[in-house]
């Protein structure tokens, strides 16, 4: 198990903390933000692939915004395999 923390960037959550078994996301734990929403994507995605998730969330927008906090949790998704994949190193 590898957990990895994110500083999300443009979005009312500012942090996501992700724990991962290599693809399988174990779990995801959002600081900020809408509380319902945000508690319901980390239970929507717990024990998913992270390649459908972030394939899912990618590009997602938050009304005028560029991003959303799914499009910064494919984000971090992204980062924390690569993390884990240098710490294995």
């Amino acid at each position: 198990m590898f957990t990895y923390t994110y500083q999300t960037k443009g979005t009312c959550s500012k942090a996501i903390e992700i724990v991962l078994d290599g693809k399988k996301i174990q779990s995801v734990a959002f600081a900020g933000g809408c509380p319902g929403n945000l508690a319901g994507i980390s239970k929507l995605v717990e024990g998913m692939d992270i390649d459908f998730v972030i394939e899912r969330f990618a590009g997602t927008t938050c009304g005028p915004r560029p991003t959303s906090c799914p499009d910064q949790l494919s984000i971090a998704l992204r980062e924390a395999y690569e993390a884990e994949k240098a710490a294995e190193a």
